[in-house]
């Protein structure tokens, strides 16, 4: 599931790799897939190309789905919705650019299918992740310091909550997100606190990621959204704002340890 907002310049050259991926017969290794994208109102063409896309998809292709926001609301509120409209096991999240290439979607999918745990982040942050080519020094250091305030804040033990790439079991993880209320690029910190309160198995998977020119993240201005959205989300969580998080029934392992590490050989 990719959500995208003015993608224009990119989205199908990204959807072309990813179809030829999902295709080959010795790659999906889930079976039959299906490629949602969700259009977070868009202003450019972003929208008319994937239906394009899909219009020009071969026989036997995945399955390539278009679904629309209609108002610019964020990227959590992209990927809530998403999630909601998914009807596989498993979901991959990715942002449009694959800064982390769809290559490492096993590496994140074999600890969920195992069954190890049911969600998989991938994380820049650990001493095995592959960052090819870094992000300009100033970046790097504010998400170092974002990534120092959230674990100080929550106590995650999570070296990397913001790497847009992660697979989760869909069916324990909807709760998760139907609770969620987080709508722009702190999401990920709220899925990952809700995780811990329903006792939901996160592990940490270091990745090979590149940076990709054309971030939608204002460095500054959306770096302090987001601390604003974490003390949201704890005043939210202390007033009883998320309710009772229990564990359903067909979920997988329970949260243990310390979330991280590498995915089991």
């Amino acid at each position: 599931m990719i959500p995208a907002y003015n993608e224009a310049g990119r989205i199908r050259a990204s959807l072309d790799r990813l179809v030829a991926w999902l295709s080959a017969p010795d790659r999906s290794p889930v079976g039959p897939a299906e490629i949602l994208v969700v259009d977070d109102g868009s202003g450019d063409a972003t929208a008319a190309t994937v239906i394009e896309a899909a219009r020009a998809l071969p026989p036997g292709a995945p399955v390539l789905r278009l679904l629309q926001n209609g108002v610019n609301r964020g990227k959590g509120y992209s990927i809530k919705h998403g999630i909601l409209m998914a009807t596989g096991t498993y979901v991959l999240l990715s942002d449009a650019d694959f800064s982390t290439p769809i290559e490492q979607l096993p590496t994140l999918l074999e600890p969920v299918a195992a069954g190890l745990c049911d969600i998989a982040i991938g994380s820049r942050g650990l001493a095995t992740s592959e960052v090819e080519v870094r992000q300009p020094r100033w970046r790097v250091a504010m998400g170092r310091t974002f990534n120092h305030i959230v674990r100080l804040l929550t106590h995650l033990p999570y070296r990397d909550t913001q790497c847009g790439f992660k697979v989760m079991r869909r069916l324990p993880v909807l709760p998760l997100f139907r609770a969620a209320r987080v709508e722009r690029f702190a999401y990920d910190v709220e899925i990952l606190y809700l995780a811990r309160k329903a006792r939901i198995a996160v592990r940490e998977v270091p990745v090979r990621w590149r940076d990709a020119p054309g971030s939608k993240v204002h460095a500054l201005r959306d770096s302090l959204d987001m601390l604003r959205d974490v003390m949201r989300i704890l005043w939210r969580d202390r007033r009883g704002g998320y309710g009772r998080l229990g564990r359903p029934a067909a979920a997988g392992p329970a949260a243990g340890g310390d979330g991280r590490g590498e995915p089991a050989p």
